[in-house]
């Protein structure tokens, strides 16, 4: 099977108030006096982004799911530990539910965004997920890039999880997806029918001036021999990230077998999945989404049966349609992050009481002494205990 793994960006948040701290630098300074995690291959990722009030942890390659797993939440618990040392938690969260002016990493990169971006810039302070799947090269890749863009909107819809912005309920599920296309290239693009056209509107990005990193809903790594899908909110629940991982690997080997047939990629314009891109980002799984094959509106329950048979044949022979059956059935039955932080708004009131609910949901904590437990299981056979919403 294909190798992926995952880039998961978390808020660093106060235990108790709940409003983001501005400790990334703090915390990846203790990532770097650890001895075991910088000099062993085995060792968890970390990286600084562009505010001072998050931080990135990044998986290794994995062929299997049960792997892949393992190691999210190992990269959950062990960003914590760092932050706990600090006075802090960190939360995946999309968006800060309390407001926060947020503070730019210092370096030639972010003051260059920062410089370039003005306010855009200023105000990002998301928290995103991006899944990184292995191609063979880049024309496969290119050719899975169109062939999997339709699809694209229903794990947006899946993955919301920032209902809140700057200390208000947006009325979105996903508001992060509504603050992310404000940079210039973000969104899905038309076809591109070969790596040739896609390399060239790339080049042609950057001789604009405006581009520094092409922000394509899903793009070849300029990295990796991957495509990195970008569309999702960074999950509440791990194992709804485990969910949207699983799903993007079957789409991308779909894809693929797709092209090798010579199955013509959906020339759907771009304009019009722009449309579906808002409709999932406004109303997540409880409205209506744009079929991917129609592009007409039709229940999300009925959009994501028809994504998750699209790539059913592929889940069952890598051994994970049992994990993603019974974990589709969970988030469409108990909701996604956006659902659990309304829900625990209503119930509160007090919009840092949503944060630290999700503290614990982030890492499987007891809280008021209900389990919000994940605990121990087999990734592809069963979904973990459920979290109380």
């Amino acid at each position: 099977m294909r190798t992926f793994g995952v880039e998961e960006e978390f808020l660093i948040v106060d235990p108790v108030s709940g409003v983001p701290l501005p400790l990334s630098a703090e915390v990846m300074g203790l990532h770097a006096d650890n001895a075991w995690a910088t000099s062993q291959a085995s060792g968890q990722m970390l990286s600084a982004e562009l505010h001072q009030e998050q931080i990135e942890v990044i998986t290794h390659p994995h062929s299997s799911l049960d792997g892949l797993a393992a190691e999210i939440l190992a990269g959950r618990s062990y960003a914590d530990a760092l932050a706990r040392k600090a006075g802090a938690r960190i939360v995946a969260l999309a968006t800060s539910p309390l407001a926060i002016t947020p503070s730019p990493t210092r370096n030639d990169r972010y003051d260059a965004l920062v410089e370039k971006y003005a306010l855009t810039a200023r105000e990002q302070l998301t928290c995103g997920f991006h899944v990184h799947v292995s191609v063979g090269s880049d024309d496969e890749g290119v050719a899975v890039l169109d062939r999997i863009r339709s699809w694209l909107p229903a794990l947006m819809a899946l993955s919301s999880n920032s209902p809140f912005w700057n200390g208000q309920n947006s009325g979105y599920a996903s508001y992060r997806t509504q603050a992310w296309n404000r940079w210039s290239t973000a969104g899905p693009l038309e076809v591109f029918g070969s790596a040739q056209a896609y390399h060239a509107l790339v080049a042609n990005l950057s001789g604009t001036g405006v581009v520094i990193n092409p922000d394509f809903d899903a793009r070849l790594s300029a990295r990796h021999p991957t495509v990195e899908i970008r569309v999702s909110d960074v999950c509440l629940d791990p194992r709804d990230t485990v969910l949207i991982a699983a799903l993007v690997r079957a789409l991308v080997e779909t894809a693929a077998r797709e092209w090798e047939a010579g199955v013509e990629p959906d020339g759907v314009p771009a304009i019009i999945l722009r449309q579906s891109v808002w409709m999932a980002s406004r109303w997540g799984i409880q409205g209506e989404l744009l079929h991917p094959v129609t592009h007409r509106p039709e229940s999300a329950r009925r959009v994501i049966s028809a994504l998750h048979d699209h790539v059913r044949d592929v889940l069952e022979e890598s051994g994970d349609g049992a994990y993603v059956e019974e974990a589709l059935g969970r988030v469409l039955n108990n909701g996604t992050g956006a659902t659990r932080q309304l829900a625990s708004y209503e119930r509160h009131g007090q919009l840092a009481d949503v944060v630290t609910h999700a503290i614990g949901l982030t890492h499987s904590e007891p809280r008021d002494g209900h389990p919000t437990g994940n605990g121990s299981m087999s990734w592809t056979s069963k979904p973990l205990a459920e979290a109380a919403v």
